[in-house]
């Protein structure tokens, strides 16, 4: 003992609190250090490649005090997920302070998504007194750019985009003062020395800088044109949502002929004005992560038609940075804001490659200098059953932290999962916690795979570690399987169906068992068709196939998936045989179809040329949207089943017939045989395509009841893309909770592929630890 520790009192002790969790970038050093100058506590706090580490020094009663308020009362995008306390000797500190970062190796700190403009910033930029007035980065410890600009951990300013932005004396100051709530605030900066805007036109030239570089872009917007606008994660396309001409033009240049477009209104009211809008929706439209919500729209709304053509929702966000607010502030009307990007390429991030990427798309470009580290595209949340579901996590959710430690997983093997083919995103499983990536979408390109390869190299980099399996879908022809296998290392295929009901019970912390509800588009199941419409019971290591739906063929394979009118073919020859064919040229999807196309179409079906079996509901609900007569070739992913549920009557969901069948030793097999014979049947009485289509939902709802009615399980997981679909999903979820069964849905996650690499991971780790 040093001759200064036997001088301290003897009623101080020293603790040492080690805390995990959401606890960088959140203003907990400076919550940490104005909780100590409160209670007289000395010592230091510092963040750490784990965290944050504090050291404080006090009476006992200070410190149980100081230690209570650190676990109570941290500020509100902080979540403390561990919190070890130990007693170290004395070291007579005479003061509180934030110290230097440390960083190990390995880094375990949870990754901050990026914060939408808090009010005090906004206040601070529409106040003509304030310094920051018409700023268009003000930010705080509250708000703010976050993992878009991490390019390592900590999180410091010298670790992320903002290092090369020195601070002006005001904002130093503002930056060392505890009383300031920019205390430590890394983004930090005002307009003498942060970062700024300029106006671009197609060729690279500057046009405007500063306020009138916004004054420009919005005159070009409000005037019909297409601004390329660089945000938070990446460039997006800017357009007038009332102008039809000018949102046709974008779909043109865009290649999107009728994918939804996603809009930013200027306020909640306007929100209003468009959308109904339920309290649980208002409340995520004004979170710190401003995603891009799903709302059902109202007759009139001004935005023209085609934004969301055929379809009854539209997709909302307020503006989430100042550079939006103070844009939409000027232009006081929707816009359409779209990645920036051909459809099916990733998101453009940097100036270079927006000008020559989407020089064609954009007439001009408000770009700023501060550069981008991690892309990516806007989240997007809807409300099922009276809770948020997310549909794609991106810039404000992502990444997103998951705990595992429930499941016993153990804590030996690291993972990494790359997800399967579409709406991929990648998971890093380390210890009991799960990272997973943003966002990166269909790998139907080069410059997709190359973005999945980045943002997974980048989840390592970040928690310096390597993962030490890959984890990825069975089906070799995946670009994440060919991924996987050049990384190097040991890979682990997961099952499709099966990685997707493991996500939703990891999410849930579920062990099992659970009768998972996987119904999409496509997973290739152990047997080599196709499956979709599955019923899985699955335990901690094991799964077993309960029931499925009946398989039919699909003419053309991958073809069928473009065109739900080949799927309607498949699914008429199955049932019907030729004659479901050639007895239905009534019928639109059948006649699109000239005389020698159908028969070759039934010659592939019957010697199962090119024409794989399927299980899968996503190509039903095809199937019956292009007898419907909806959409016979489809020009994006789900766009036959978003139509069907459109136009689905609600309120007519009485289940058509449908039998069950249980061959000898084999799983359930669902017959929609007697349910296409109905339609047929309506569809012939000129019953109204509305109330057909909400009877297919209600079928549909009441198979999944009966199977679950056939099992003992008492947790049903449903899961998949097809549960996208709130009217499927509210009907199925109600009905079997009404028959005493629990329902778990994927809620921070989707319940599409987006959510699929959780699931790979933690089957991975198990099957490991099983050899």
């Amino acid at each position: 003992m040093t001759e200064r520790a036997r001088s301290l009192p003897s009623d101080r002790v020293r603790l040492r609190f080690e805390i995990g969790g959401a606890v960088q970038g959140v203003g907990f050093r400076p919550f940490v250090f104005r909780t100590a100058r409160h209670f007289g506590v000395t010592g230091h706090v510092a963040n750490t490649g784990d965290g944050v580490i504090v050291e404080a020094e006090g009476a006992p009663c200070a410190l149980e005090a100081f230690a209570q308020a650190l676990q109570g009362s941290a500020p509100a995008p902080a979540q403390l997920r561990s919190f070890r306390c130990q007693s170290i000797a004395l070291r007579g500190d005479s003061d509180f302070v934030i110290g230097d970062s440390t960083v190990g190796v390995q880094r375990d700190a949870v990754l901050l998504p990026d914060l939408a403009t808090c009010r005090l910033c906004l206040e601070d930029i529409f106040d003509p007194e304030n310094r920051r007035y018409l700023y268009p980065f003000t930010n705080c410890t509250a708000c703010g750019p976050r993992y878009s600009i991490l390019c390592e951990l900590p999180y410091d300013r010298a670790n992320t985009t903002m290092s090369g932005f020195s601070m002006c004396a005001e904002c130093a100051r503002e930056y060392a003062d505890p009383q300031d709530r920019r205390f430590h605030a890394e983004p930090i900066a005002c307009d003498t020395c942060g970062p700024q805007i300029a106006l671009w036109d197609r060729h690279g030239d500057r046009i405007k800088v500063r306020g009138e570089a916004l004054d420009g872009a919005a005159a070009i917007i409000r005037s019909g044109g297409i601004a390329a606008v660089k945000g938070l994660g990446g460039f997006h396309l800017l357009t007038d949502a009332r102008n039809a001409e000018a949102v046709r033009t974008l779909r043109s240049r865009k290649r999107r002929p009728n994918k939804p477009f996603a809009l930013m209104v200027p306020s909640l009211e306007v929100a209003e004005h468009l959308c109904f809008v339920n309290a649980d929706e208002k409340s995520l439209l004004a979170s710190s992560e401003a995603p891009i919500v799903l709302l059902r729209q109202r007759a009139v709304t001004g935005v023209t038609e085609d934004v969301a053509p055929g379809l009854c929702e539209l997709g909302l966000m307020l503006p989430y940075t100042p550079l939006h607010h103070l844009l939409l502030h000027r232009l006081g009307f929707p816009i359409v804001v779209t990645s920036a990007n051909l459809s099916g390429e990733p998101i453009v991030a940097n100036e270079d490659e927006a000008l020559a990427r989407l020089g064609h798309l954009a007439d001009v470009f408000l770009i700023h200098d501060r550069p981008i580290a991690q892309a990516s595209e806007d989240s997007v949340m809807r409300v099922i059953l009276e809770a948020p579901q997310a549909i794609r996590c991106g810039r404000g959710r992502a990444p997103l932290a998951l705990p595992v430690d429930s499941l016993g997983l153990g804590n030996h093997l690291s993972v990494l999962a790359l997800g399967g083919h579409f709406k991929t995103a990648a998971t890093l499983l380390i210890n009991d916690k799960a990272t997973v990536g943003q966002h990166i979408g269909d790998l139907s390109t080069l410059a997709a795979e190359h973005t999945l390869a980045e943002a997974a190299g980048t989840l390592e980099a970040l928690r310096g570690s390597k993962a030490a399996v890959i984890a990825c879908d069975q089906h070799p022809d995946y670009a994440t399987t060919r991924l996987a296998e050049r990384m190097g290392r040991p890979v682990v295929p997961v099952q499709h169906h099966v990685a997707h009901v493991v996500s939703v019970m990891a999410e849930h912390g579920l062990s099992g068992p659970v009768l998972g509800i996987a119904w999409d588009g496509t997973g290739l199941g152990p047997d080599g068709t196709i499956w979709g419409g599955e019923f899985l019971q699955v335990r901690n290591d094991s799964w077993m196939r309960k029931a499925h739906l009946r398989p039919f063929r699909l003419p053309g394979a991958e073809t069928a998936i473009r065109e739900p009118r080949r799927s309607a073919v498949g699914m008429l020859y199955e049932a019907f045989g030729a004659c479901g064919v050639v007895e239905n040229t009534h019928l639109a999807c059948i006649a699109a179809f000239s005389e020698p196309e159908r028969e070759i179409l039934c010659q592939m079906l019957e010697r199962g040329i090119q024409s794989p079996w399927t299980s899968s509901a996503g190509r039903l609900f095809d199937a019956f949207a292009a007898i419907l007569g909806l959409t016979p070739v489809s020009s994006h992913e789900g766009e036959a089943p978003m139509r069907l549920e459109a136009l689905a009557d609600a309120s007519s969901c009485a289940p058509y017939p449908f039998d069950i069948n249980a061959p000898q030793g084999c799983p359930l097999v669902i017959d929609w045989f007697p349910m296409v014979h109905a339609v047929l049947q309506d569809l012939a009485a000129d019953v109204r395509n509305r109330t057909i289509a909400g009877r297919i939902h209600g079928t549909f709802a009441a198979m999944m009841l009966a199977i679950v009615e056939s099992t003992d399980v008492g947790t049903i997981a449903l899961t998949g893309g097809c549960f996208q679909n709130r009217l499927l999903t509210e009907l199925a979820a109600r009905q079997i909770e009404q028959a005493g069964r629990q329902v778990v849905l994927a809620r921070a996650l989707p319940p599409h592929d987006g959510g699929l690499s959780l699931g790979q991971a933690v089957w991975a780790r198990r099957a490991a630890q099983k050899e």
